[in-house]
């Protein structure tokens, strides 16, 4: 285990999966600014390019808490390997995808790959760093990935699909999932074995779990589309809340359980797990809504709107790598989380004043610097609260929980958010409103109720999280 893993190795290890991080993090922003490229040249309908995006995020969110276990009970770097391996040749298939349903299945299987290879990533990160000090400054870097890599992706999608093709912004992974897994095989710690052989798979509650998750994501995605008030939609939720009320059920009876019900009575998982949730819906408002206010009222090209978002980059680096690891060392888990999140709160509300013909200095900067200040304060000691609580043979459920927290904030906070966007954009437009002025009032309500969500997290977190370990 991570005690007897001596030297730099486990640095190099450290390495290996943040870029098996990266290449998740990237494909959710990466695709986006391929997709009218990749409509006119496969022929999707605008209904049906939304599966391109689906596709990934179905098996992505539905698989995590799954992976996560299966980790567990059967080793954290083999389900690395697999996952890295499954995606890596699922971007392979997309990068050659010439017809939709091909591109389509091959996004679905890039979504499993990426699910086991994150429901781990933390767990190996637990087993190779036990020192508090070494953790939060290995958390720091993955936090830094996970955090700043999505404006990358802006940009390298950007270049990429302008200078090449689509095909290219797949094909990208190809190199590096080759690096991580033949990496893995050396640097990566192979575990325990004990027990796992003695454990079963609890086959029922990962049923129930998995599809409960997917109906939930597909539900929240197409609420924009077929409509938040239609008997589909609610139909799927409702749907979805049965089967993980069955699966608590299950949970509760069976000799080994997919998810012991202990794990998430744990004060600072539990907490830090509902944090999760705001923080990351407002988030995902953040980038998604600010990348849209930059290209359709400002009129920014996919590269200069992500080299708008380099200053909270730099920003989060600065903290991510190293500042925000003293932060733990010296205050705790709980300051640096709350001060943080109020800091982004701060700056999504500071964008809900940007104007219609707003300059980047005075109008986005500050919004920028701010979210960047928040972000690389808040994300180190999320994670660390979320993991360090979980005993060693459940930390994969706990990596997997706390990404499914993620996943399920971000989806749902986007969706409710723009959707309200949305409706207040066609209010002012029926009102006799100009387009651009009615996208950016959108903007601002959006940016405004995502700020009171971020402030929201900070403030569960100021109350409930209880003093960590990680405070001299």
């Amino acid at each position: 285990m991570s005690h007897n893993f001596e030297g730099n190795k486990k640095w190099w290890a450290l390495l290996i999966l943040c870029l098996g991080q990266l290449m998740i993090v990237l494909d959710t922003t990466i695709v986006n600014v391929a997709l009218p490229s990749i409509r006119s040249d496969l022929g999707f309908s605008s209904a049906s390019l939304a599966w391109v995006v689906n596709a990934y995020l179905l098996t992505f969110g539905g698989f995590l808490l799954l992976g996560g276990r299966l980790g567990d009970l059967f080793g954290h770097r083999k389900f690395f390997l697999i996952g890295t391996a499954v995606f890596t040749l699922a971007s392979l298939a997309c990068g050659f995808a010439s017809s939709q349903w091909f591109l389509v299945l091959a996004r679905a299987l890039q979504g499993l790959g990426g699910a086991l290879l994150a429901a781990v990533s933390l767990s190996v990160m637990m087993d190779l760093f036990v020192e508090p000090n070494e953790r939060a400054k290995a958390m720091g870097f993955f936090g830094f990935v996970a955090a700043g890599g999505g404006s990358l992706g802006v940009l390298l999608g950007g270049f990429l699909t302008g200078s090449l093709n689509w095909h290219w912004i797949f094909l990208v992974n190809i190199p590096i999932g080759i690096i991580v897994f033949v990496a893995s095989l050396y640097l990566l710690p192979s575990g325990s074995k004990d027990a796992a052989s003695a454990k079963h798979l609890d086959f029922f509650g990962a049923i129930a779990v998995t599809t409960a998750l997917i109906l939930a994501v597909y539900a929240i995605f197409n609420g924009n589309v077929v409509g938040w008030t239609s008997i589909r939609t609610w139909g799927l939720l409702v749907m979805s809340i049965i089967l993980l009320i069955a699966f608590v059920m299950i949970e509760s009876k069976v000799q080994s359980p997919l998810m012991p019900l202990g794990l998430i009575k744990k004060r600072n998982i539990a907490t830090s797990n509902v944090v999760g949730v705001f923080w990351a819906a407002g988030m995902f408002a953040w980038f998604f809504l600010a990348a849209l206010y930059l290209q359709l009222v400002l009129h920014y090209t996919p590269l200069r709107v992500g080299l708008a978002f380099l200053p909270a980059n730099l920003i989060m680096a600065v903290f991510s790598l190293g500042l925000s690891a003293k932060l733990v060392m010296k205050f705790g888990i709980k300051k640096p989380l709350s001060i943080g999140l109020y800091f982004a709160a701060l700056g999504l509300i500071l964008l809900a004043r940007a104007p219609i013909d707003g300059k980047f200095v005075f109008d986005i900067l500050p919004s920028m610097i701010l979210l960047g200040i928040g972000a690389g304060m808040a994300f180190n000691p999320m994670l660390l609260a979320a993991m360090s609580d979980a005993p060693a043979d459940e930390s994969g459920l706990a990596s997997g929980l706390v990404n499914t927290a993620f996943m399920m904030g971000g989806a749902l906070g986007l969706a409710v958010l723009a959707s309200i966007a949305a409706a207040r954009t066609q209010s002012l437009v029926v009102a006799g409103n100009s387009t651009l002025i009615a996208l950016t009032s959108g903007y601002h309500v959006a940016f405004f109720i995502g700020g009171l969500i971020a402030a929201l997290g900070a403030t569960i977190a100021a109350i409930f999280l209880r003093v960590s370990e990680f405070k001299k």
